[in-house]
């Protein structure tokens, strides 16, 4: 393309054609960008979401290392990276907490609650798992019902 006023119309396609797309994680296989890579961005609208997904699909995407203040309670309580605001005061409100207008919202923070609410409570999980004690007979009699139907 040359610099002269007006020639702005290109005379041949480009040179070099992207083959393959970009991969975030070819080099880098830490545990920091797999847990990037598996982060699910809830509670925003659906141009936020997009946004956060470009982020973390170019290696652009920074996790804080500590918590934000709040724009609605001024608590240190936003652990997300680019929101505004902390959970409680964007479900209160309604709002998109990137971006702080009032929008739809394509994955509430509802759901992201209760599963993390199970998961920081292990100890009711270890109670409903059988200790390894236990299962030895168990084995035991599907081994000897296994051999007997050969």
């Amino acid at each position: 393309m040359s610099s002269q006023k007006g020639n702005v119309a290109r005379s041949r396609p480009q040179k070099y054609q992207n083959t393959f797309s970009f991969k975030n994680d070819k080099f880098d296989k830490s545990v920091q960008t797999k847990k990037i890579n598996a982060k699910l961005h809830d509670g925003v609208c659906q141009r936020c979401k997009e946004v956060l997904e470009w982020h973390v699909k170019y290696s652009k995407y920074k996790p804080l290392s500590k918590p934000k203040k709040c724009v609605k309670c001024l608590q240190k309580t936003v652990k997300d990276s680019y929101h505004i605001m902390c959970r409680p005061c964007a479900c209160e409100l309604d709002i998109c907490a990137k971006g702080g207008k009032k929008e739809d919202i394509v994955i509430p923070f509802d759901k992201e609650q209760e599963i993390e609410n199970n998961d920081n409570n292990p100890s009711s999980s270890r109670r409903s798992h059988k200790r390894p004690d236990d299962d030895d007979g168990l084995e035991f009699d599907i081994d000897d019902d296994s051999q007997g139907t050969d």
